[in-house]
């Protein structure tokens, strides 16, 4: 049985999130795109914790969640991000955000409990916690030992465990003596398994992707394909499969492509100015000599001790997809938000498929006879890694050429995936 899952989302309680995200608003938008597994998100959240209590029971066939009466296969997994905001043995200050899976209600109470010492957890559902990242750690296995923690978006600059402004060198030397508990990471939106299999240290932790959705559409951006025995679908076979890098069971992770992500290249967004690291390592802005933000490529390129297109033994494949509202605003010249593209973006779930399917299945002719030969070409190309992409950087998300319209392709980049 095939289970695509996205353990990493947000409710609208989160900062910088859509008001119109609900429970019952992820488990249609995750049956639409073949999401079988979604996190909860922000379940710190006082007022988002009692959404869940009310609209969620147990599922006894799995021990995940439902939403009640729902006939739906979506499950839930109880789930937060967290900012730890603590002083390194550097004397820097360090933001870490991380991810905690746990497996019930009477945990996540308990948990609540304790954390609320060290922040506001109404303030916004992914709290500032003044507290180490291993200071959390140890707290959340002291309530559940069988919980489960791994970095967000591990080479953001800001918040992520490498990030360039605030980031470690290792994950021992981030978590400290609880690293033991540390399995797993998320490789973030800039970053893919190829940028992280160059760093050997790596290789032991489970490479996780999920979409760290801010509204409904951009859920499953990026997900984990898990391939479970029947009547195995529960929270400690997942979990155990993560820890255990499991390849046989954990098929593969989709992955955004990271050249579109927003903080790939080193630059300043204010002066529209980037640079591509691997070919010039400069501090400061050429425009107006202000500090670039330091991006992925840059740090993966100071961690690495392996050449660029290393595989390790026992990798876990991977897939590049572009969001299926993307290739359809982008093959209609439109915006993601424009009614038109809304309006083609539903006929094609409504008469072709699941999205997921939609962009990496089903047969092309098919759906162009619900949209149009630019849409499937598009999707083709992308299938085919047949697209360029200007890479985005300091917080400027990467434009994407599905079609090859623009003449010049002087300056535009696209990494070699696992399967040219």
């Amino acid at each position: 049985m095939q289970v695509i899952a996205d353990f990493h989302t947000h409710s609208r309680f989160a900062m910088a999130c859509s008001s119109s995200i609900t429970i019952k608003g992820m488990e249609t938008a995750a049956f639409e795109k073949g999401i079988n597994l979604i996190g909860t998100s922000d379940f710190t959240h006082g007022a988002w914790l009692d959404e869940l209590k009310a609209n969620m029971e147990k599922d006894n066939e799995t021990n995940f969640f439902k939403i009640k009466n729902s006939n739906s296969n979506v499950r839930f997994v109880l789930s937060g991000e967290v900012s730890t905001i603590f002083t390194g043995n550097d004397k820097r200050t360090k933001k870490i955000h991380n991810i905690i899976l746990l497996p019930d209600f009477e945990s996540l109470n308990s948990l609540r409990d304790v954390l609320k010492r060290y922040g506001n957890l109404e303030s916004d559902g992914r709290p500032q916690l003044s507290m180490s990242a291993a200071s959390l750690v140890e707290e959340v296995f002291k309530v559940n030992k069988n919980a489960f923690v791994f970095p967000a978006h591990a080479w953001t600059p800001y918040f992520g465990v490498f990030g360039s402004l605030s980031g470690f060198d290792s994950m021992k030397d981030a978590y400290e003596d609880q690293e033991k508990h540390i399995h797993a990471l998320e490789t973030g939106l800039s970053s893919d398994p190829p940028l992280n299999w160059r760093i050997s240290g790596l290789d032991k932790y489970t490479l996780l992707s999920n979409s760290d959705m801010h509204s409904l559409p951009k859920l499953g951006r990026e997900a984990n394909v898990f391939e479970i025995d029947e009547g195995k679908l529960d929270y400690s076979n997942i979990t155990e499969i993560i820890k255990q890098k499991d390849s046989k069971h954990l098929k593969s992770t989709i992955e955004f492509y990271p050249e579109e992500g927003k903080y790939h290249f080193d630059g300043h967004k204010e002066c529209k100015f980037s640079v591509d690291p691997s070919n010039s390592k400069i501090s400061v802005c050429k425009i107006c000599g202000k500090k670039l933000v330091i991006g992925v490529v840059h740090r993966v390129n100071d961690l690495a001790d392996r050449p660029v297109g290393y595989v390790p033994k026992n990798s876990i494949p991977y897939v590049n997809i572009v969001p299926l509202i993307e290739v359809v605003a982008y093959s209609m010249r439109k915006t993601t938000y424009s009614p038109i593209v809304i309006t083609q973006y539903r006929t094609l779930l409504e008469k072709v498929g699941k999205e997921f399917d939609i962009l990496m299945n089903i047969d092309l002719e098919r759906i162009a006879e619900s949209s149009t030969k630019e849409i499937a070409q598009a999707i083709s190309n992308v299938r085919e890694n047949k697209i360029h992409i200007i890479p985005g950087y300091a917080g400027v998300f990467g434009e994407i050429d599905l079609l090859n319209r623009e003449k010049d392709h002087s300056n535009v980049i696209r990494q070699k995936s696992l399967f040219d």
